[in-house]
């Protein structure tokens, strides 16, 4: 440790500027600023290097985080990136879209506001980028052995990594026209800059790993044919069912699932769409469900010109503190204000949906027949039957295009008997703990076998599901496992 009184000099928790909220609705770049260097070198002072570090079981990954601490503070940036690839294969990622269960765990949280760990972390891989230090790393070997990965979100694209640098060849299958999965297409760029993610498929590319993109398992190749063909199959086709909301009026138009309106607004951004209906421009946007989903929704919406923005959730507002039931070092539900919610629009809590409307509701334009133009909101109650609408609490809320962000139920189902997977009672691919499943060489990452998870969760599976497949293939494997199938976030 550096300065083993660093957390008694530096007991505030500083972090990097945000733009000014009326500049950056004109854009679609990054909220936050660079940190400036002597700042993140001041809060990694403030790591205690604890005899037990719980932000390495905070996190998922097991990052190795007070050392890059020490590192960043003595300003040695090559070796801090060094040091944080050798569990992480895309700190950029996880630094800007993982809300950091790692600072949760963090032991001066306990009586100080942890270390700013996701900042620290966000410093050192751009700082690298800058400088060159992150370059592909091609296996010095071929194996002769074929891995095929469906699906290239953050879960396959660490499996893909991670095997392509053992040696064996792989090609990833992407149905969309680029890889990425939802970091391309669901995040948006002012969360995540879309040059971050084309930057690491390059590395990837030029580590020899192989795209297909625009191709859809199980239409235009049969799951069969792709056993076939590979020694090994990883499924990581991610939780992409969205839970609905089945109620009077859902047959509306203008209800969407929150998903299909990111995608819509991020292929627009990038040109590869042309305008659509699901644009936010001069409407009352109602958006139901208040985790990052949701919030993702308010700041598009925002930047697209919305008239209005409510966020509903119909659940109590959290506390600002940890409750009782969260005690460190479980990562706690907070109330939170976003970057997104910030600027501008509406928080509603315990607000349950009883009914969508049609029907001009005090519009300027009355909409066509069968058009979404109101929500009936009622009061949110509690029984011994759990959440119910309070009777005589209705109330109605001017909708053009309601959202539904409410999470999701598990991944699309496989069709084809060849690739005939078992489901679990949560709707998720059934899997051993080591990721394999009952058809021999295939195997299950991220989302598609944990449930809607997050993003840190998805790149240690990925990870650690190949270092099974690796197993598999070659009878041994050297690659970290940093996490089963089986393992949970402190409870």
């Amino acid at each position: 440790m550096a300065d083993p009184r660093g957390f008694l000099k530096v007991r505030e928790r500083e972090l990097a500027p945000k733009r000014p909220v009326a500049l950056r609705l004109l854009d679609w770049r990054e909220v936050v600023d660079p940190a400036d260097p002597s700042l993140v070198a001041r809060q990694a002072s403030r790591c205690m290097d604890c005899g037990v570090a719980f932000c390495h079981q905070g996190c998922p990954l097991g990052n190795l985080i007070p050392e890059w601490n020490d590192l960043v503070y003595r300003d040695r940036g090559r070796d801090a990136i060094e040091r944080l690839h050798e569990t992480n294969n895309f700190p950029e990622f996880t630094g800007r879209a993982c809300p950091a269960p790692c600072e949760s765990a963090c032991v001066l949280g306990i009586n100080q506001p942890a270390v700013t760990i996701k900042q620290i972390e966000n410093s050192i891989i751009d700082q690298a980028f800058a400088n060159g230090w992150v370059q592909p790393q091609p296996p010095s070997r071929l194996t002769g052995k074929t891995v095929a990965v469906v699906g290239s979100g953050p879960a396959g694209l660490a499996a893909a990594q991670q095997l392509t640098r053992a040696g064996h060849t792989v090609a990833v299958y992407e149905r969309d026209e680029e890889p990425g999965g939802l970091l391309r297409f669901g995040i948006p760029d002012f969360k995540l800059e879309k040059e971050l993610v084309a930057r690491r498929i390059e590395q990837l590319r030029a580590e020899g790993t192989r795209f297909r993109c625009g191709i859809e398992i199980g239409r235009d190749m049969s799951w069969g044919e792709l056993r076939r063909r590979f020694d090994a199959v990883v499924i990581a086709t991610g939780s992409t069912v969205p839970r609905e909301l089945s109620l009077p009026g859902r047959d509306l138009a203008g209800i969407v699932p929150a998903m299909d309106y990111l995608v819509t607004a991020n292929r627009a951004r990038s040109g590869t769409a042309e305008a659509s209906t699901l644009d936010a421009a001069g409407k009352h946007i109602i958006v139901i469900g208040g985790g990052d989903t949701g919030a993702d929704c308010v700041g598009t919406a925002n930047r697209q010109g919305a008239r209005s923005v409510t966020n509903l959730a119909i659940g109590r507002q959290p506390g600002e503190a940890r409750g009782e039931h969260q005690p460190w070092p479980v990562h706690p539900t907070l109330f939170e204000v976003t970057s997104s919610h910030e600027e501008g629009g509406e928080r509603q809590y315990l607000a349950s949906t009883v009914e969508f409307v049609s029907g001009a509701t005090g519009g300027d334009d009355p909409e066509p027949r069968g058009a979404v133009r109101a929500l009936r909101v009622a009061e949110t109650g509690f029984t011994e039957h759990g959440r119910a609408p309070i009777p005589g609490t209705e109330r109605l809320l001017n909708a053009d295009l309601v959202l539904i962000a409410m999470g999701f139920t598990g991944p699309e189902p496989i069709e084809d008997p060849a690739c005939a997977l078992q489901l679990t009672e949560r709707g998720t691919f059934a899997r051993e703990p080591n990721y394999s499943t009952a058809l021999p060489g295939v195997f299950v990452a991220g989302d598609a076998g944990r449930g809607q998870s997050l993003i840190v969760w998805a790149i240690a599976e990925g990870r650690a599901a190949a270092a099974s497949v690796d197993a598999y293939l070659m009878g041994d494997t050297v690659l970290p496992a940093p996490i089963t199938a089986n393992d949970r976030a402190f409870a």
